[in-house]
């Protein structure tokens, strides 16, 4: 099957896109993440996934960078906790524009990486997921099976950039003051 693989970051993409290769699928993956702020790393998350891409032989396509699109969207969630209404509202959008991308027909599925993360909810994911796309979206728990640790070896192994937050400003600014207590 042609599946078109939503990418998160590099780190993420490396098990997912190697565990689907595995199954036999071809892989497109689809760089859409305008939650990632500020600008410099979104260019170092799309590098990564750039480097994954080049490690495992698939096609890197990069959405737009629509940020004021997200801000519009998470208006009023921005100190939402972590894992919260934002967080849902973000996922919509970046699975909402993947499902759009293919829709144009080039693909017989859809998944994405977010459910690589231990700090995502699957079941939440899988459930936006199949609501746009039925059957055609291939419903997965990525870390089940050691996903994460593989991503975890495989970006070790490849130099890849790990971020140390899931990206957007807030939960930034939530790391950064921590480190300042």
């Amino acid at each position: 099957m042609k599946v078109l693989l939503h990418i998160c970051c590099g780190v993420c993409a490396s098990s997912v896109a190697e565990r689907l290769m595995c199954d036999g699928h071809r892989v497109t993956g689809f760089f859409y993440n305008p939650n990632i702020h500020p600008a410099d790393e979104y260019q170092k998350r799309l590098a990564a996934a750039a480097e994954t891409a080049r490690q495992l032989g698939f096609e890197l396509v990069e959405g737009p960078y629509d940020r004021q699109n997200w801000f519009q969207l998470v208006k009023g969630k921005e100190y939402e906790p972590e894992g919260g209404a934002r967080c849902e509202l973000c996922f919509i959008m970046r699975l909402k524009k993947t499902y759009e991308y293919f829709s144009k027909g080039m693909f017989d599925a859809f998944t994405t990486t977010l459910t690589v993360s231990p700090l995502k909810d699957a079941e939440l994911v899988n459930k936006i997921g199949r609501e746009m796309g039925g059957e055609r979206f291939i419903c997965a728990d990525f870390k089940k099976k050691g996903g994460f640790a593989r991503a975890t070896e495989l970006s070790r192994q490849w130099g890849l950039y790990r971020q140390n937050y899931c990206g957007c400003i807030y939960s930034l600014e939530k790391k950064l003051a921590k480190e300042k207590k």
